[in-house]
């Protein structure tokens, strides 16, 4: 059953299918599939001209190597929350978004089971994205506070979102077989944007994880024993400043241990040293 877009009016169905008309939505009905681990090494390099992020988004957003995730995507999708039940659900893998060449790169888990899975876009129509946007604005980061579905309007200022693994895993917890299958996309939109990148953000131990081994996989040295995370730590690592954060995830921030104050000074200090 066809259900409204709650921003444009138009019929959806749930999963969307690519190229019928989602705001946003980087793909066409014939955006090559990846449909194994395999496929994806070669989709996430294979045919693709220099710079070009914008195919590596499409490509990203109609991926089914991972089975379970798949599998659970679509069931949220097609059962949604009661409160979104009016709505039709993205269902999707979640590409990176934001500014092309970034000076500032802020790296997370994976998208949410109600948010990203259902508007389509990174950190959108959650609470772990109410906060982050919220603050993103309150520091010059972004033309608004909030980020309630793609097409409304939300502008990066030199600033870019990726997450580790694209769909929305059962329990926020992607398996490491997902987490490896999902690098090679993780890796080259890192690839791509890197150059003009200076200050990365980490937020929590698994984005954290993932960006290490990305920036090794494209041959920056890490060094051993890697650097540990932590909260406003940072690291140099091949030019670019690394910032740990914790996660804006309603654990962190209903117990006071991700404040408002503690997110604005790290989104600060990321403006100060990229210098936008």
């Amino acid at each position: 059953m066809k259900l409204p877009h709650p921003l444009t009016g138009e019929l959806f169905e749930s999963p969307v299918p690519p190229g019928t008309g989602w705001p946003e939505d980087p793909a066409e009905a014939g955006t090559a599939v990846a449909r194994s681990a395999a496929e994806v090494r070669e989709l996430a390099v294979g045919g693709l001209a220099s710079g070009d992020l914008a195919e590596i988004e499409a490509r990203v957003s109609v991926c089914r190597a991972c089975e379970r995730l798949v599998e659970w995507r679509e069931e949220v999708a097609h059962s949604k929350r009661a409160s979104f039940a009016d709505q039709p659900y993205w269902g999707r893998p979640i590409p990176g978004w934001g500014a092309a060449a970034p000076r500032i790169l802020i790296a997370g888990l994976a998208p949410a089971a109600n948010g990203g899975n259902r508007t389509g876009r990174v950190f959108t129509g959650d609470r772990s994205g109410d906060w982050l946007f919220a603050a993103l604005h309150r520091v010059g980061l972004a033309n608004q506070p909030t980020s309630i579905h793609a097409g409304d309007g939300l502008k990066l200022h030199a600033t870019r979102m990726i997450a580790a693994v694209r769909c929305a895993p059962p329990a926020n917890k992607p398996t490491p077989v997902e987490r490896d299958t999902c690098a090679p996309w993780f890796r080259r939109e890192l690839e791509l944007v890197l150059p003009s990148t200076r200050v990365i953000i980490c937020l929590g131990k698994f984005g954290y994880d993932a960006l290490l081994s990305g920036l090794a996989s494209l041959g920056i040295a890490v060094p051993k024993p890697r650097p540990k995370f932590g909260h406003a730590v940072e690291h140099q690592l091949g030019g670019v400043t690394v910032i740990g954060c914790f996660h804006p995830s309603q654990q962190n921030t209903f117990t006071g241990r991700l404040t408002e104050p503690m997110t604005d000074a790290i989104l600060t200090r990321a403006r100060h040293l990229a210098q936008v």
